[in-house]
């Protein structure tokens, strides 16, 4: 049987018709895209996470030489659960040049476009090998490509520079915040509401670590400082105050509440830092506070993720070779999160660039126009060319 050959249109809606929903499999689509490009003599490797379920997918396309270039995507999309969809998303839907449908800007169209062009590079006299690296979990928290991460320079080769296919517009980006998602457990003691003198309501307390929160997002602003060769929207490290949880019944003194919490640091600043400021007032002020009340108690904050921001390398390679390719004279910065600092940790020179806009992502009736598409198609073109030169 012929190798299927397919449009970027095409491959995107499969891609869109995977429910890969964050935390839930997405093995259906790593095994449907192996199975393209064995159909083109290209093997796949699928690092799989501990329950086997989702993975991530490495593939090479080109000569077995160390270097080349990481076309990297993330498979997962956030859920559609109460949003107002005018159509299935979950199914591509063409209407007047745009492609509607959960995961078309964010982010299956990279994806799509780069597999559409595998017969193509599987025809080309690459010099420079071209690497597919598709994750899971990058929604909550980047939790997946570390693991593939980790094997690169050791079982899997390692990149020289890496195509991160966030939706940019086809803008080069060159730097963004990161992302550290903490949970802080406040536990008190429970009892019967009509005398709460007996006990230590945990909604109450954490009531004053919200306040904090709220005070250290004011700090931050206040001491926001430029970045080197980036300019950010808004320009300081921020605070956001995510999910919370406490309480069984109205007529229990609430004896747990839980909060997700998350701050983005710009690049260079100091993580760590802005976690131990919260970390010393829980221990100076919070706790002695509730153990007054229940010696029991305890305020116990746990790191969910911490991705490292991107930071900007005027004159690297990503940076010099994606200008280049793109006619842009200067790079952007944005201040959402993505693996590209992972990325970037590992040595691997690292930009953003894919097609759609971040403003439609998340979105119901998430959609990209079919222009963006093309546009990126002629990108990843040239970038062959160029891995050819």
């Amino acid at each position: 049987m012929a190798p299927e050959r397919v449009t970027a249109e095409d491959m995107l809606e499969r891609l869109v018709g995977f429910e890969t929903v964050s935390g839930r499999p997405n093995r259906p689509l790593l095994e449907f895209v192996r199975g393209y490009l064995a159909q083109h003599g290209v093997a796949a490797r699928i690092v799989p996470n501990a329950e086997g379920d989702r993975g991530n997918l490495f593939a090479t396309i080109g000569p077995d030489t160390p270097g080349g270039i990481a076309l990297s995507g993330h498979t997962d999309v956030v859920p559609v659960e109460g949003q107002p969809w005018s159509t299935d998303p979950f199914v591509a839907t063409a209407k007047d040049g745009r492609i509607y449908g959960r995961g078309t800007a964010d982010m299956k169209s990279f994806i799509a476009v780069a597999l559409s062009l595998v017969p193509a590079l599987k025809a080309l006299p690459l010099r420079r090998p071209i690497h597919l690296c598709f994750s899971y979990d990058e929604e909550i928290g980047c939790l997946g490509v570390p693991s593939l991460l980790r094997l690169l320079g050791r079982e899997l080769p390692l990149p020289a520079l890496a195509i991160v296919g966030e939706p940019t517009g086809m803008k080069v980006v060159n730097a963004h915040k990161g992302i550290w998602v903490q949970r802080t457990t406040v536990t008190g003691r429970d009892g019967h509401s009509s005398a709460p003198h007996r006990g230590a309501n945990a909604i109450a307390y954490m009531a004053r670590l919200l306040g904090r929160l709220e005070q250290l997002a004011a700090e931050l602003r206040s001491e926001a400082g430029a970045v080197p060769g980036a300019e950010f929207d808004p320009p300081w490290s921020t605070v956001n105050l995510g999910v919370i949880e406490g309480g069984t019944a109205l007529n229990i003194i609430a004896r747990r509440c839980s909060l997700l919490w998350e701050f983005r640091p710009l690049p260079g600043a100091d993580a760590p830092a802005i976690r131990a400021r919260v970390d010393d007032w829980i221990a100076r002020e919070l706790t002695p506070a509730l153990r007054q009340q229940a010696p029991e108690g305890t305020v116990e904050t746990a790191s969910v993720a911490a991705v490292p921001a991107l930071m900007p390398e005027p004159g690297g390679l990503a940076e010099s070779v994606a200008l280049r390719l793109t006619g842009a004279n200067r790079a952007e910065s944005v201040s959402f999160t993505s693996e590209g600092g992972q990325f970037q940790e590992c040595g691997i020179s690292t930009v953003l660039c894919g097609p759609g806009s971040v403003t439609e992502a998340h979105q119901p009736n998430e959609f990209v126009d079919v222009e963006q598409l093309k546009a990126c198609e002629v990108f990843l073109r040239r970038l062959a060319d160029w891995a050819c030169a």
